[in-house]
């Protein structure tokens, strides 16, 4: 049997000429889901020595990152493209089983830097399954309505960048400048822009503060407008259409046999969001539609983020009307820390405090995978428990790592110009991707 691994330098920072690699290596780099038929997908003639190779990152600053692209190129098409990770390793995975339970959530928040209360979300709810516990009602809308401005922040972000990557400058300070009342929201609740440590198993942290309800529909106002303004700058301008339709086009048979998510799968035209699909939380009670694509290309990416914005906003309305009273976290001296109040006037919750804190709780043995809707598509938690205060195995189910992998067919045959226009619709975080 052939070794195709060794012919293509798996894991090696270099690739051959295609001149000197074989059809079926081709394919192996697209993606062993897509072997057969990919290194048909480009019918451009090349003789021997015509073609070059060079890199694309890992410090370009449109590569969103850390990323490096290994391209041949003949002339301006790209004739194949190599992705090559690991510049942003942090071992998060491997430093979660060293950390307690309740130092989870902040060992995870920093993956997807851009969504960090998401994976916050996902390892708390993996945490609550093996214990086995219902989360107070107050506390589940919470997470909800961070969750979804969380989204709302993310995509402004892609906004701004994907603008800012395509020369649309504006739309870099647009998208900034609004993403930055969100922000200031998360700060008020939990004491930081990002990487906040707020949701943790059996809860939140802390209650939202007075007057939230004020913040929030004071954003929801007036963010509308704002999104019709960027239907106007770039929706309908004819140099960010032709830079972005007809571009790095991906159908839904591959999209799913590369295991794509998020916006990327829902710009085929299918409406996968696990929000709808595999309800979590109370999403089932709430009204909102999925949005999708019908091309599968870079502008329907670009659509999609932008009709989320509104989505979200739709969501968040809901869940202000609808935001029950109650507790913020369960009410479990096993798995909750004393009221901070109660520290200064109580020996036994000063000792309950330092325990917990220093020690951690048990969670049965057993295993559970968990899976919510981030903003740039499934993100999954993998826990395995053997019975200890700490994990015995965490796995992280990052979308941008998976989605990383479309990059290879979506790149292949267009321009090097295009390549930028194809890794912003992609959206990766390399926090994620080298966890």
């Amino acid at each position: 049997m052939t070794d195709l691994t060794a012919e293509t330098d798996e894991g090696a920072q270099e690739i051959k000429p295609r001149a000197e690699t074989s059809p079926a290596v081709e394919a192996l780099e697209q993606g062993a889901v897509l072997r057969g038929v990919a290194h048909e997908d480009v019918d451009v003639e090349v003789t021997d020595g015509e073609t070059m190779i060079i890199n694309m990152g890992p410090q370009h600053p449109s590569t969103h990152g850390v990323l490096r692209l290994m391209l041949e190129l003949d002339g301006e098409t790209v004739l194949r493209c190599k992705p090559v990770i690991g510049y942003l390793h942090t071992g998060m995975e491997k430093q979660g089983e060293d950390l307690t339970y309740l130092q989870g959530p902040t060992n995870v928040t920093r993956m997807d830097y851009a969504s960090p209360l998401n994976n916050e979300l996902v390892f708390s709810m993996a945490v609550e399954a093996l214990l086995e516990i219902e989360v107070p009602e107050r506390a589940v809308w919470i997470r909800m309505l961070m969750s979804e401005l969380q989204r709302m922040a993310s995509h402004l972000l892609f906004l701004a960048t994907n603008g800012m990557d395509l020369g649309a400058i504006s739309m870099m300070i647009y998208g900034f400048r609004d993403r930055e009342s969100v922000l200031a929201f998360f700060e008020k609740v939990t004491g930081l822009r990002m990487n906040h440590n707020y949701i943790r198993p059996g809860g939140v942290a802390a209650d939202l503060p007075d007057g939230w309800r004020d913040d929030v529909l004071k954003m929801c106002d007036y963010l509308p407008s704002r999104l019709d303004e960027y239907d106007e700058l770039l929706t309908g301008q004819p140099i960010w259409r032709e830079r972005t339709q007809g571009i790095g086009v991906i159908t839904t048979e591959q999209a799913l046999a590369l295991s794509a998510t998020g916006p990327i799968l829902r710009s085929t035209g299918f409406p996968w969001d696990l929000r709808r699909t595999m309800p979590y939380l109370r999403y089932d009670q709430l009204e909102f539609d999925v949005v999708v694509g019908s091309y599968g290309d870079t502008f329907d990416r670009y659509a999609i983020r932008l009709n989320e914005v509104r989505e979200s906003m739709r969501i968040v309305r809901q869940i202000v009307d609808r935001m029950p009273a109650g507790d913020y976290r369960v009410q479990d001296k096993k798995v909750t820390p004393p009221p901070r109040a109660r520290i200064d006037e109580s020996m036994e919750a000063l000792i309950h405090h330092f325990k917990i804190f220093t020690e951690g709780f048990k969670v049965p043995e057993g295993e559970v995978y968990v899976a919510i809707e981030s903003p740039r598509g499934e993100l999954g938690c993998y826990l395995v428990s053997d019975g200890s205060a700490r994990p015995h195995r965490l796995h992280i189910r990052a979308p941008s790592f998976v989605n990383l992998q479309t990059l290879p067919h979506l790149m292949r045959g267009g321009l090097v110009a295009d390549g930028v226009a194809i890794i912003s619709s992609v959206d990766p975080i390399m926090g994620e991707v080298d966890r």
